[in-house]
């Protein structure tokens, strides 16, 4: 038996920067994971410290569309259909998140969660050795006709009343900022404080070694058993227990199973995300680009270009969809048509929560069991701010965006 102030449940970004800023501030942390840490989604994603992420996946549009959506195998939003009985209490969720005065007040959420993320990164970055793979270029959403760039002008519009700050570039603006992209047309957002990690994997590793040598110790074994006492937490699972007086859920994807045994009944669900890489000395792009009609992103990683994203609906135990894989790389291939074969291919799962925004705060057995996951498609980005608001439970302290991220919405 282990004994320990704080437990962290899940190594990935999200759990890493929690327990980088607790061993900061001189608590004991023990980190448990039952891969390597940051190893998941925290590897895979698009690099993108997404600050004008705002628009949560539900909104009005979206709404109109979704039967069409989530049936079209090509569609850059689909689900499983064997998936689809489990997935139907979630889905009707998110319908109503959908609807225009919920998608509003997600936005607005969702703002206010995202409007210090790049600072903190960069302190974060910088703590743990990071700051030469934090790239300050920006980001762009790419639209490739006409029609879709001027379409583009009330999102932007939206989002510029929401504190971000973006930028419509025509296409010959465009062009001339990203000479690699075949640009005939259209134009782009150009988003100027997003952040880049030129390689995911390596910052989450840095971080890792950092949050080491502040003290934290490190556990690899699934929690698979949560039991609440009266002055202390008992984890337990196959070699494993672990008593602690504070355990933070931070497992992302698989959240579910013990936010259950911590008397909270949270609408997590998985998003099954897609990546290709293809090894380049250099690559084509000088900053992550969004197609916005494919609904991924051209990421311009150390070494090679990744091909990251689509959202597909599946839960966590199926096996890749090669259908998602090849319409990835169709996409990619439309723009750099000269590509090769794919040097290598990844899957991950991100924790899906119907009103896009994360689970973050003390639990129903209060703060001796604290949530800190469903981030969706912004847990990068969001992880040094997460860690801002855990440590404020921990302390018994009360912070402004807690209220947003409360899991007794549901």
């Amino acid at each position: 038996m282990e004994t320990v102030e704080i437990a962290v449940i899940g190594a990935g970004i999200v759990g890493l920067a929690i327990a980088h800023r607790l061993a900061s501030a001189g608590r004991e942390v023990l980190l448990i994971d039952r891969a390597e840490p940051g190893s998941g989604a925290s590897y895979g994603n698009a690099g993108t410290i997404a600050d004008y992420a705002v628009q949560p996946v539900g909104t009005p549009d979206v709404l109109r569309n979704l039967p069409g959506l989530l049936l079209d195998r090509n569609s850059p939003l689909a689900i499983r259909k064997a998936a689809l009985p489990t997935l139907a209490p979630w889905l009707l969720r998110f319908a109503r998140q959908s609807l225009p005065g919920a998608a509003k007040a997600n936005a607005q959420a969702l703002a206010a969660l995202l409007a210090d993320a790049a600072p903190r990164w960069r302190a974060l970055a910088t703590d743990a050795g990071a700051g030469e793979l934090l790239q300050d270029r920006g980001c762009l959403y790419w639209y490739q006709t006409d029609a879709e760039y001027r379409a583009a002008a009330a999102d932007m519009a939206f989002r510029r009343s929401l504190g971000v700050a973006v930028e419509l570039l025509p296409a010959r603006d465009l062009a001339a900022l990203e000479p690699g992209l075949p640009v005939t047309g259209g134009g782009a957002a150009f988003f100027p404080g997003a952040l880049f990690l030129s390689d995911p994997g390596k910052v989450v590793a840095l971080v890792f070694d950092r949050t080491r040598e502040l003290g934290a110790g490190f556990l690899k074994g699934e929690v698979t058993g949560l039991r609440v006492e009266t002055d202390s937490v008992q984890l337990s699972g196959n070699g494993l227990a672990v008593t602690a007086r504070h355990a933070i859920i931070a497992t992302g994807a698989h959240g579910r199973g013990l936010a259950r045994k911590a008397g909270d009944r949270v609408p997590l669900d998985t998003e099954r995300g897609y990546h290709l890489e293809w090894d380049m000395g250099t690559p084509r792009l000088t900053r992550p680009v969004c197609p916005t009609s494919r609904g991924f992103y051209l990421c311009p990683m150390a070494g090679r270009l990744r091909a990251a994203g689509t959202v597909e609906l599946g839960g966590l135990t199926a096996p890749p969809s090669p259908h998602r894989l090849q319409r990835l790389e169709e996409g990619a291939r439309s723009i750099f048509p000269d590509l090769p074969a794919p040097a290598r291919t990844w899957m991950g799962f991100r924790p899906s929560i119907p009103d896009s925004r994360p689970v973050i705060g003390a639990s129903a057995a209060g703060a001796a069991v604290i949530h800190a996951y469903g981030h969706g498609h912004i847990g990068l980005t969001l992880a040094p701010v997460t860690a801002e608001m855990v440590e404020a439970v921990v302390d018994g302290r009360a912070h402004p965006l807690l209220p947003l991220t409360d899991p007794r919405r549901f």
